[in-house]
């Protein structure tokens, strides 16, 4: 079994690429769930859906998220009651959120309706929530704290942040089903998503040090930035106006004490040595995924790199 950490829609191309290069049943995506947000009455839930839609094949191919060829009529008629919505849901993205409201309130977990929603659509690979209490990501921006997802869509993440903050995560706890799956890992890949508000969350959690030292499996990050650029999301942005230089050297100092192996794009092959003085084993390759070949083969040669002799103390 071979676990990704993710949020996303750079964690949903990696975790795609997996699933080419994996058995079936051989992989399973721990998801962020602090950008989750309560809207209209629902819970939506954008990293789970990327992910969910990614492996489906009915992501939107342009934006990464969404239903593809999706319409918004839905939100026309909401327009027509007075209220301007400001997060986009399109028209069968909104019957993913009703269903989920409604066995959500039957009492299922949001571990239990992942799962259900996983099955109709066919998918193989296991999809879990990091966890099933209620965690939100909130940004503190010109002297005021708002939702991670008002900073991120109705603010396009182009005003400054001055500190991100986690509401809920001191009594949130990662799943049993989580803590289960990462005790059998033979590989742990932190994908390239947002290191502050993607896989952050979920390294936050209470209990989630103790459970991944004790995962057996060898630990992999990959850069989410390529010379100092996100190639999708705010993520460069944030860490720079956090104080930290945006560059893959940075993302590895925040991973350094999790995980053992960083794969670093060959853009960014200056950085190899600075990050192997931190103690990482550093495998450099073209990151960049455009295309399906493109997952297939970076998933392929991580996997290779942890499973062969390469990735066996080489440093």
């Amino acid at each position: 079994m071979i676990v990704a950490l993710a949020g996303g829609v750079g964690g949903a191309k990696l975790i795609l690429g997996l699933s080419q290069a994996l058995p079936p049943d051989g992989l399973t995506a721990i998801v962020n769930t602090a950008d989750d947000l309560k809207l209209h009455g629902l819970l939506v839930c954008p990293d789970l859906d990327t992910v969910l839609y990614t492996l489906a094949d009915i992501a939107d191919p342009v934006q990464g998220w969404g239903v593809a060829s999706d319409t918004t009529e839905a939100l026309q008629m909401l327009k027509r009651y007075g209220h301007t919505p400001w997060f986009r849901l399109g028209d069968r993205d909104l019957a993913t959120h009703l269903l989920r409201r409604a066995l959500l309130d039957d009492g299922k977990t949001l571990t239990q309706v992942t799962a259900s929603l996983s099955q109709a659509l066919g998918l193989q690979a296991k999809i879990l929530p990091m966890t099933d209490d209620r965690v939100e990501t909130r940004v503190r921006t010109q002297g005021r704290e708002i939702p991670f997802q008002e900073y991120f869509v109705a603010q396009k993440a182009e005003i400054p942040i001055e500190a991100v903050r986690f509401e809920g995560i001191e009594t949130a706890r990662p799943t049993a089903e989580v803590l289960k799956t990462l005790a059998g890992a033979k590989a742990i890949i932190f994908c390239p998503s947002n290191p502050l508000v993607s896989i952050g969350p979920i390294l936050a959690l209470p209990g989630m040090r103790e459970a991944l030292q004790r995962a057996p499996g060898r630990k992999v990050a990959v850069s989410p930035l390529v010379r100092g650029k996100a190639l999708k999301g705010p993520a460069a942005r944030m860490m720079q106006e956090l104080g930290e230089e945006a560059s893959a050297l940075a993302v590895a100092r925040r991973y350094v004490d999790w995980v053992e192996i960083f794969v670093l794009d060959e853009q960014d092959q200056e950085l190899r040595d600075p990050i192997r003085s931190l103690g990482l084993e550093v495998l450099v390759t073209d990151t960049i995924m455009n295309t399906l070949e493109d997952k297939a083969r970076l998933a392929r040669e991580i996997l290779d790199y942890v499973f062969t002799s390469r990735g066996q103390g080489q440093k």
